[in-house]
């Protein structure tokens, strides 16, 4: 993918979200956090990578809370913006311009990586999870959230089955909403589904491959009633409840050990 600059629809996005205070993405920061820590330890002494940072609020968080993480984002636009961003609430983020498909972010490098909504927008992606797995030291943690394929409803566009429809349907959809310029930045190039990933991520040489539900537990549960909770504990411990609600989550989350 190439990198470009001043598309209008970034711009948009970056102004939507500029009101947005980084105490409002602590809940989720804390989320990865500790869904991280139940497989690999985070101490003052790992190097994080988030891939896609977007306007930045991760690389921002972990600086505020004595966590090492560097950032590499795409969007010109998105890393000027996080810059000013992390300046504004005292903190300057390390993040730098690149893609992952093609940007050497070195061998045996950092103890975890992170992509969450990222890797539906890289066009050549599976090239860019062998960047990933290279990168990663030994026993190095990778989390991965995207897009599910086969989700009713999904967060890239408000359409029913969007997910289900051919690539090229997708693609002229989006375009006529959203102009030609989205194809270059900001289409969701790719859908997956879980099988398809788990199976790449154990061809690449991942040792040990988690699905969202050995990672989730009951207490990342929004408003988390005793129905919830209980619903919840039955799709772990039936095996066709859970193949029936990885195969139409919202998301497909991972964490894999290298």
């Amino acid at each position: 993918m190439k990198i470009y600059y001043d598309l209008p629809h970034v711009n948009c996005y970056v102004q939507k979200n500029s009101h947005i205070n980084l105490k409002e993405y602590e809940g989720q920061f804390e989320n990865i956090i500790r869904r991280i820590k139940k497989f690999k330890d985070i101490t003052e002494h790992s190097r994080i990578l988030e891939v896609g940072t977007g306007t930045g609020w991760f690389p921002i968080l972990c600086k505020k809370n004595g966590i090492f993480c560097e950032g590499i984002e795409i969007c010109p636009e998105f890393v000027e913006y996080a810059i000013q961003y992390g300046q504004r609430c005292g903190i300057e983020p390390d993040i730098r311009l690149g893609n992952i498909e093609e940007s050497d972010i070195g061998v045996s490098k950092y103890d975890v990586i992170i992509a969450t909504s990222t890797f539906e927008h890289v066009e050549h992606w599976e090239k860019g999870i062998n960047n990933i797995l290279n990168a990663l030291k030994p026993e190095g943690l990778f989390y991965f959230y995207s897009t599910n394929k086969f989700s009713l409803r999904s967060g890239e566009f408000n359409f029913p089955f969007y997910g289900w429809l051919p690539d090229k349907w997708r693609y002229r959809i989006r375009v006529s909403k959203g102009g030609d310029p989205i194809m270059k930045l900001g289409i969701d190039f790719n859908q997956f589904n879980h099988f398809q990933l788990k199976r790449l991520f154990s061809e690449l040489g991942f040792t040990r491959i988690f699905d969202q539900f050995e990672i989730i537990d009951t207490n990342d549960l929004i408003y988390p009633s005793i129905w919830k909770k209980t619903i919840f504990k039955m799709i772990k411990r039936l095996e066709l409840l859970k193949l029936l609600a990885l195969t139409f989550s919202p998301g497909t989350l991972f964490i894999c050990v290298k």
